[in-house]
């Protein structure tokens, strides 16, 4: 996506559906599959500030998403915290992101470790929710602006994960959210809470993946391994 994807990045891509060997990894970001105008799922939202003109945008750098950044970065420190991006990110019922999934964001695209995003980190992060509001768009066949059970099990199935009507349910169960106020999608997975569900199952199938070397679909871990395993996931 930019000149400083790091390895971090590349595993929290869900990638296309086009199925690799071993538990269905994935080498690429999803495919771009368009949707049609006023949809409900997913709105960026800036806040309503315009940066200062003093704020010459880098050389070579796309002039909206320099606009984007200087009006998230709301303290003029020249990076983005986790407050200053849950700010700026909005579903499509107009609730913000959930704090862990802007955690999760965050940890993926900061790749100095900082604490913060830069301008170069903020383009990536910012290709990235594009990409998966493409995805969103596809799987929500019903165009509510949020995803069911089923449309869920279509999403994990075309990404190559096989899971178990009960292990979908609790997925569905954990992630989903109800209705704002009696108004907006009905209850069902945001599209904030959609990506860090796929991003969740993407990394622990991995994980189980690494210590699975016979790939016999069966484990023998220790406590402390199982723990590891777990604590890895977004």
């Amino acid at each position: 996506m930019y000149h400083r994807h790091s390895q971090r990045q590349a595993q929290a891509h869900t990638p296309t559906p086009a199925y690799n060997q071993g538990y269905g990894g994935y080498a690429s970001p999803p495919p771009p599959v368009h949707g049609g105008a006023g949809y409900p799922g997913y709105a960026p939202q800036p806040p309503p500030m315009q940066p200062p003109p003093m704020r010459v945008a880098p050389p070579g750098a796309d002039p909206e998403l320099w606009h984007w950044f200087s009006a998230v970065d709301a303290d003029r420190s020249g990076s983005i915290t986790v407050t200053e991006l849950q700010s700026a990110l909005v579903n499509g019922n107009w609730t913000r992101f959930d704090l862990d999934t802007v955690k999760m964001l965050m940890n993926i695209f900061d790749t100095d470790r900082s604490g913060t995003i830069g301008f170069d980190e903020f383009q990536g992060l910012w290709r990235y929710i594009k990409e998966w509001q493409d995805v969103f768009k596809h799987f929500d066949r019903d165009r509510s602006g949020s995803i069911d059970g089923q449309e869920l099990s279509a999403a994990l199935k075309s990404f190559g994960y096989q899971l178990s009507p009960m292990l979908l349910n609790m997925i569905e169960q954990k992630y989903a959210s109800g209705p704002v106020a009696g108004y907006g999608p009905p209850p069902g997975i945001t599209f904030d809470r959609f990506v860090r569900a796929c991003v969740v199952v993407k990394t622990l199938t991995e994980a189980f993946q690494a210590v699975d070397t016979d790939r016999d679909g069966w484990i023998q871990i220790n406590y402390e391994q199982f723990m590891k395993i777990v604590l890895s996931a977004p």
